[in-house]
């Protein structure tokens, strides 16, 4: 991750978004270099990658979401948090202090209507040259996969939600 960075795009329906951007973050780290990670939608709770976070050296972690958007009496509360959270990425975008940003669950703040794709890509685009961002999430905008260098269109073929099988500690959360 030295010289020119790049923009990543995880999305699609199926499973692994988030996995396969934790993934780069640890062969990031394993490098010896500086990663953040922003989560836009998942609230709080005991998540075994945020354990494990805890303990690395270089890896700074921010939880930017209440859980996920299902209850229109909490829409303005999840807005506003989502934003304060863009603002943060703003930030930490802008310092320089990083060679990879997870903006995790990003997508989903257009769809919702709590931030404009507009918004994003001027961020993105000021990103200093070196940077890596991974965004996740379903259904990223067309525009956002415009201006990335990578997409990865994760699609579901099986899945054992379907089945009846519910998440389980150590394998989704």
């Amino acid at each position: 991750m030295t010289g020119d960075g790049r923009i990543i795009i995880n999305t699609g329906d199926g499973k692994g978004k988030t996995t396969a951007a934790l993934g780069l973050a640890f062969r990031a780290l394993g490098h010896g270099r500086r990663v953040c990670v922003i989560q836009f939608i998942k609230g709080q709770g005991e998540y075994g990658e945020r354990r494990f976070a805890e303990s690395q050296a270089g890896l700074d972690w921010f939880i930017c979401g209440k859980g996920f958007v299902f209850k229109k009496e909490r829409i303005e509360e999840d807005r506003s948090v989502a934003r304060a959270g863009f603002e943060l990425a703003r930030q930490k975008i802008a310092s320089d202090a990083y060679d990879l940003i997870i903006l995790d669950e990003l997508t989903y703040l257009p769809q919702f209507g709590f931030l404009d794709v507009a918004d994003i890509i001027e961020v993105i685009s000021q990103k200093p040259p070196r940077l890596t961002i991974v965004i996740t999430g379903r259904n990223a905008p067309p525009e956002l996969v415009a201006i990335a260098d990578t997409v990865t269109d994760m699609q579901s073929v099986k899945h054992a939600f379907a089945s009846g099988i519910k998440a389980q500690k150590g394998i989704e959360f």
